[in-house]
């Protein structure tokens, strides 16, 4: 006996029409009667009277019906549970993104995630290098994608998947827009917009480099800080992936130059969940700007 069968034969009961019944159960009618016979010939005898205009069931009929309904609907209540516990093996990752990265170069490494993992559901949570870093050492983020320069911390584990040159952003109107690269004195007692989430605020020490900057607009958002550049309000200092304004030039700075690095970040020694294994080993598969991701640890 297979459940088509008794799919079949159920919709029959309810339509005592073989075409009606083929139509219902999307099948060819022919298909539906062949079942019907057969499910005839395991019970050993007629399960419908065929007769023009009464069809019906007979005894047999009646007496399988409510059997086989109940077969039926206990078949449909098991492929439901089993959905049910097939759906609770997905596995879940919170991954931790310093607002401050593009999208760009992380979508190779998500889509690539997604489409080798079918069963991970990834969420993405925004926010500041600082407070993700303090999310993983709390133990409410397994694992994050974030750059403090010069604060490496012992207790993490950094797999490194880009550099990213920090650039001068103006608009193609600033007196500074013809210089490239632009020295780094040459910005000194220009306009500056200040990006808050930047994670060089704490370390770039103008004053040691004679630099004074006029700070006249600061915002966590990276979208203002472009649009003031290109209405010429003043300079933006953002990295080189996130420059995706049409109405602003981007020019290197030197003497110094800024660089930063992103990297995948764990908790040294603490056990990862499947998903973040299958996290790290997509970003060492991947290749990262012309390099592959390497890992790397405090010193």
């Amino acid at each position: 006996m297979e459940m088509h069968q008794i799919r079949y034969f159920l919709a029959l009961c309810d339509e005592l029409n073989f075409t009606k019944a083929a139509e219902r159960c999307n099948v060819a009618q022919p298909s539906l009667t062949r079942a019907i016979k057969l499910l005839e010939d395991e019970f050993g005898g007629e399960l419908i009277n065929r007769e023009r205009g009464n069809t019906h069931l007979t005894e047999l009929g009646r007496t399988v019906r409510p059997h086989l309904g109940e077969v039926y609907e206990n078949a449909q209540l098991a492929r439901s549970e089993a959905g049910k516990i097939k759906k609770a093996k997905r596995v879940a990752l919170k991954l931790g993104v310093m607002c401050t990265i593009a999208p760009t170069p992380l979508l190779v490494l998500i889509e690539n995630l997604g489409r080798r993992h079918a069963d991970l559901d990834l969420e993405v949570i925004d926010s500041t290098a600082r407070d993700l870093e303090e999310r993983l050492k709390r133990d409410e983020l397994e694992v994050a994608i974030y750059c403090r320069p010069d604060h490496p911390d012992d207790r993490l584990h950094y797999l490194k998947l880009f550099r990213e040159r920090m650039m001068i952003v103006i608009a193609p109107t600033h007196p500074l827009a013809e210089c490239d690269p632009i020295r780094f004195k040459e910005l000194d007692n220009q306009r500056y917009l200040n990006r808050i989430n930047c994670e060089f605020n704490e370390g770039l020490a103008w004053e040691k480099h004679c630099v004074t900057w006029r700070a006249v607009y600061r915002s966590e958002r990276d979208d203002w800080i472009l649009a003031m550049c290109a209405a010429g309000m003043g300079f933006g200092f953002l990295p080189e992936f996130c420059i995706n304004h049409p109405g602003v030039v981007a020019r290197r700075v030197v003497d110094p130059e800024f660089w930063r690095e992103v990297n995948i970040v764990t908790v040294r020694g603490r056990p990862y969940s499947p998903a973040v294994g299958a996290l790290v080993r997509e970003a060492m598969r991947n290749n990262w700007v012309g390099e592959k991701a390497t890992a790397e640890t405090a010193q």
